[in-house]
């Protein structure tokens, strides 16, 4: 089954296979002669297995991770089918090309290196971006954690100035003025006010006595 594009980048099983311990032994088939537990499964995502232990995945996509100088790798030609591997360094190793899964222990920068990880700055080909499996998603997943930020920031933004505009009255003459003119009073309730004017005070007449 051929990966879609879109999960080719980072499917939901790298970050875990990335985490995973290799090369412990079995604890289901401890009397094996294959009892290494090299083989991971793409779709139970579970931990480290044996090859004894693919019979309960029959139908899985199923990979096997190898060891090189001490450090986990795995065959472009089997994990390349699942995984965009664009933009990390290749090795051959045994006649086979391989990827590293995780960052090594950097050693010093030699004199004349001109390209290096753009995660742990590890001097590579000039080809390449990255070293590992794990420094690409470190720096991809980093990317879009910032794009999703400047992109929340500025739709913020943007609903703040839609508002700003919805409320206010916006023009050259007044750029700021938000508050609407105070109401006239009504034409009748001025007249009932001038019509109640105090009127001259009259003395009553006197009785004759």
């Amino acid at each position: 089954m051929v990966e879609p594009e879109r999960d080719k980048v980072r499917p939901p099983w790298l970050y875990p296979l990335l985490r995973t311990t290799f090369f412990l032994p079995c604890k289901h088939h401890t009397n094996s002669n294959k009892k290494e537990c090299n083989m991971y499964c793409l779709d139970c995502t579970n931990g480290a297995m044996c090859s004894s232990c693919l019979i309960y995945h029959c139908g899985h996509r199923s990979i096997q991770i190898r060891r090189s100088s001490y450090h986990d790798v795995i065959r472009v030609a089997e994990i390349n089918k699942f995984l965009d591997l664009s933009g990390v360094q290749t090795y051959i190793i045994n006649g086979a090309k391989v990827v590293f899964l995780n960052e090594r222990p950097r050693p010093g920068l030699g004199k004349g290196v001109t390209n290096t990880c753009h995660h742990c700055k590890r001097s590579l080909l000039d080809a390449f971006t990255f070293c590992s499996l794990g420094c690409k998603l470190a720096r991809t997943s980093s990317n879009a954690t910032n794009f999703n930020q400047r992109e929340m920031s500025t739709e913020s933004n943007i609903g703040d100035d839609s508002n700003k505009q919805a409320e206010c009255s916006y023009n050259d003459n007044f750029p700021l003025d938000c508050m609407s003119p105070p109401t006239p009073p009504s034409t009748m309730a001025t007249n009932r006010m001038a019509k109640r004017r105090k009127g001259i005070p009259h003395r009553a007449p006197m009785g004759v006595c």
